[in-house]
């Protein structure tokens, strides 16, 4: 795992298309997102297989990514599906973009 620069991102994640979605944020989105994969990312993203990075966005800041997660985790899934389709629509994982 190389050295990432603090890079504060809100994330979607999916166990497979249109399936069990995770929202999160974090500084450290590979790092983070790797943990997901490991299965040491969260309880709820281990439980329910989801490793799929499908859908991300960068902030300057650390507290608007938060601000950011805390808003597309009340909206309605169907939203969340837009959002993810708008900008991949063949639900790849993003991740692999990273390498």
């Amino acid at each position: 795992m190389r050295e990432e620069p603090f890079q504060p991102c809100v994330y979607l994640m999916a166990s497979q298309r249109n399936g069990t979605l995770y929202c999160g944020s974090t500084s450290s989105p590979i790092k983070r997102i790797w943990d997901h994969k490991q299965g040491t990312g969260s309880v709820f993203t281990r439980k329910y297989g989801v490793t799929l990075l499908v859908w991300y966005e960068f902030h300057g800041e650390m507290g608007a990514a938060i601000k950011r997660e805390l808003q597309i985790k009340e909206w309605k899934r169907r939203w969340k599906l837009e959002l993810i389709e708008a900008g991949n629509p063949d639900w790849r994982d993003l991740y692999e973009d990273w390498f």
